[in-house]
């Protein structure tokens, strides 16, 4: 998980640099995703998730009623008990579809890897939009 951290910084700084470079050199710029350019990101544009997960990892986490689940940090996606595989899927299926994308991103950020079990269907759902 901290090297995912360090990753996206590493990833954000070099979109600064960048982006003070082209502004010196009078080369247009690319667009700035904003804030509500990440809702409709639908996985058809890495660039799109990418900014949009950096966008993500300087704000404050959202959380999707689901804070119980922070005792999970660190664990790995194969460590869970049916019991505790059960308390994620109660959060997954009380969200609506386009919820799912945010709810990984959260749980990414906090260092929450999701059950192997359910992979398959938070990609699925998430897939959907």
């Amino acid at each position: 998980m901290l090297y995912l951290l360090i990753l996206l910084a590493g990833l954000g700084l070099a979109t600064a640099l960048f982006t003070l470079l082209n502004r010196h050199s009078g080369e247009s710029e690319a667009p700035i995703v904003t804030t509500d350019s990440c809702s409709t990101c639908n996985g058809d544009n890495d660039k799109c998730e990418q900014e949009c997960m950096m966008e993500a990892s300087i704000k404050e986490i959202e959380y999707y009623d689901d804070e119980e689940l922070d005792r999970f940090k660190g664990r790995d996606s194969d460590a869970y008990t049916d019991e505790e595989i059960e308390q994620f899927s109660e959060v997954l299926y009380t969200m609506r579809p386009e919820e799912v994308k945010g709810w990984t991103r959260s749980l990414t950020l906090r260092g929450i890897s999701v059950p192997n079990p359910l992979k398959d269907e938070v990609f699925a759902l998430s897939d959907r939009l």
